[in-house]
């Protein structure tokens, strides 16, 4: 049998050969595009992994340059030397860091560069730091602060922090480049198995009409391309995991700034409080005057750490709200006079509030914390004085807008917008001004989360806030809250902070129920203050026998974590014995007991923790009195 070839007519046998030859020089040539690719891919790894490690020993050096400067103002600031462990410590790592990443950078000369203007400036602020220790320890703390005050340093870590981003960023740019290249190869490879398909089905075709057995090896080759397919869809899988990988770890990064945070203000509260109860004590120990002021500055640093967590459960949405049918005109005039006092009078402030405003559903006391923080934010971006405006007006959200606004649903809301005429945001700072711990204010001058606190609220209710700001020019935060049809509260306000705290009726006897025994103690003490006759259980079951043997019992003050028994439960039967009792829940934090989507039961008289002695006093006097 003999077939025309090209115009000549050769033997099936070497029509078969041919047919073989070209079919096998096919496979190599696909296998060995195949390899080279994987090659070049797990090159490309090796040089992502590479650049990821160096990011990482940039992030640890910023870190340890961070906690060793933390040390030496610890130190300078109590003259105390534990500071001065984790000072060597940071110092130690940031050496290691430096020397990690100059290994790294062999033979790279712009990473050599960047490691070597890295490390001369990390030297002069070790320096720095060396020689304000050094002075502190020599009986010298007023040369250490010159120095700390001549913002030499300051200026030293900020360029530190400028070498360190741009390292980082070109790093991000290599691993970007590394990722294109392997995108590339791929779509190169997948060509070349296409056109290596296209002859296979030609090179079948010839041996459908020369001999079966070559059919039997064109499979073997489709066989082996789609192995090598595989091959690379599983590198594609395994690329995917690396990216993973990375966005977890820029998870746990963001996670770790919140909790750093958090311990950074928490720690300074409670270095407040806990240093004035001392100086407190010593004082009333040696019988001097003077330590109410101690007990006052614990008091506030106390204060201050409630309303730190107040703002947290605020930003993630699990502030307990209390909502009523309110008139935003008339809050915002009952605010307007305590506004314009808090401005100051280098703030011309101006109230422009429309007609015919709808009515909204929200919390009065967060609404007005929410204004006072925006309003407090304002004023700093005008330090040289500016104009203030609130303004409220109704408006209408459509589906355009919400497509563009996450969270966001069509619908009628009430809008306030406070516009100053201040310094403006940039658009990388207007994109984290809602995350918590941001601030662009000096080093004790904001915790940063205020409008955290706000875009929580905001959410939390139902609502929307949107940022609008140029540089330069000023800025505008637009509040959105849904339109309600429900009837306007009638409620009395709150009395305010200022009112005499009421006194109870040693005739009113008061169960207390709370399973932490120290909290339970200042409770009935805090109480018997107030006037009250008290009895205490520290859980459920014993309030129960409580409450059967004491028929004169008036209100069962119960916290609503506990064990067994929740204080839900306990009120819900203790309600079922005794109809006429009235119950005032506490807590630090509760997700579902009483509080759903956010808002407190209408059922449910709650007090959170922490809580003042007059808080305490004007709730159960309000709780006693209600109807």
């Amino acid at each position: 049998m003999t077939v025309n070839v090209l115009g000549r007519r050769l033997p099936a046998t070497a029509t078969y050969a041919i047919a073989l030859a070209a079919g096998l020089l096919l496979l190599i040539l696909t296998v060995g595009a195949a390899l080279y690719q994987v090659n070049r891919t797990q090159d490309l790894n090796v040089a992502v992994r590479e650049s990821i490690d160096t990011r990482g020993h940039l992030r640890l050096l910023l870190r340890a340059m961070l906690e060793a400067e933390t040390g030496q103002r610890g130190y300078l600031l109590t003259g105390k030397t534990d500071y001065l462990e984790p000072y060597s410590g940071a110092r130690d790592s940031a050496m290691e860091e430096l020397d990690a990443l100059a290994a790294a950078a062999e033979g790279d000369a712009v990473r050599s560069a960047h490691v070597a203007r890295l490390r001369e400036l990390a030297t002069r602020k070790l320096d720095e730091l060396d020689q304000t220790i050094a002075l502190q320890q020599r009986g010298q703390p007023a040369l250490a602060r010159g120095i700390v005050l001549a913002n030499r340093g300051k200026a030293l870590m900020d360029e530190l922090r400028g070498v360190l981003a741009a390292a980082e960023a070109r790093e991000q740019a290599r691993v970007s480049e590394r990722m294109a290249e392997v995108d590339r190869g791929g779509r190169q490879l997948r060509l070349v198995i296409l056109l290596a398909a296209l002859l296979l089905v030609g090179i079948a075709a010839l041996m459908v009409v020369t001999v079966r057995g070559a059919m039997r090896e064109l499979r073997a080759a489709r066989d082996s391309a789609e192995a090598t397919n595989l091959r690379l869809i599983e590198e594609m899988g395994g690329r995917e995991k690396a990216e993973a990988k990375v966005r977890q770890m820029q998870k746990m990064e963001a996670i770790g700034q919140l909790t750093g945070g958090v311990a950074h203000d928490f720690n300074n509260m409670l270095a407040v409080i806990m240093s004035a109860l001392q100086l407190a004590q010593r004082r009333i120990d040696r019988g001097e005057a003077g330590a109410g002021r101690f007990i006052d500055a614990a008091m506030d640093g106390a204060r201050r750490a409630a309303i730190l967590t107040s703002r947290l459960l605020a930003f993630a949405r699990r502030q307990p709200l209390t909502p009523q049918v309110i008139d935003v005109n008339r809050v915002l005039g009952g605010m307007s006079e305590m506004l314009r006092r808090t401005l100051g009078e280098q703030i011309d402030f101006e109230t422009v509030l429309a007609g015919g405003v709808w009515k909204v559903n929200a919390d009065v006391n967060e609404l007005e914390n929410a204004l006072v923080n925006i309003c407090v934010n304002a004023r700093d971006a005008m330090p040289g004085g500016g104009k203030l405006t609130i303004e409220s007006a109704n408006a209408s959200l459509d589906e355009e807008y919400a497509r563009h606004n996450v969270d966001v649903t069509p619908g009628q809301y009430v809008m306030i917008a406070i516009t100053d005429t201040g310094q403006g945001m940039s658009p990388e700072v207007r994109a984290k001004a809602f995350d918590p711990f941001f601030t662009t204010k000096d080093v004790g001058k904001g915790t940063g989360l205020g409008l955290s606190h706000v875009h929580g609220f905001l959410k939390q209710s139902g609502g929307h806030v949107a940022i609008y700001s140029e540089v330069g020019h000023g800025t505008t935060l637009k509040l959105y809250l849904p339109r309600t049809q429900l009837a306007e509260s009638t409620a009395e306000a709150p009395a305010t902070a200022g009112d005499e705290i009421p006194h109870g009726d040693p005739g009113t006897l008061v169960l207390v129920v709370e399973d932490e025994e120290r909290v339970r103690l200042l409770s009935v003490a805090s109480l018997r203050e107030l006037g009250y006759t008290v009895i205490h259980a520290d859980r459920g079951a014993a309030a129960l026998d409580l409450l059967d043997k004491h028929p004169a019992v008036t209100l069962l003050f119960t916290d609503i974590v506990m064990p067994d028994m929740s204080g839900r439960k306990l009120s819900d039967e203790a309600l079922r014995r005794r109809p006429d009792l009235k119950v005032l829940y506490t807590t630090g934090y509760t997700q579902n007991a009483i509080v759903h989507n956010g808002v407190v039961d209408a059922d449910a008289r709650l007090l959170m923790k922490p809580y003042t002695l007059a808080d305490l006093a004007r709730k159960v006097r309000a709780v006693l009195t209600e109807a």
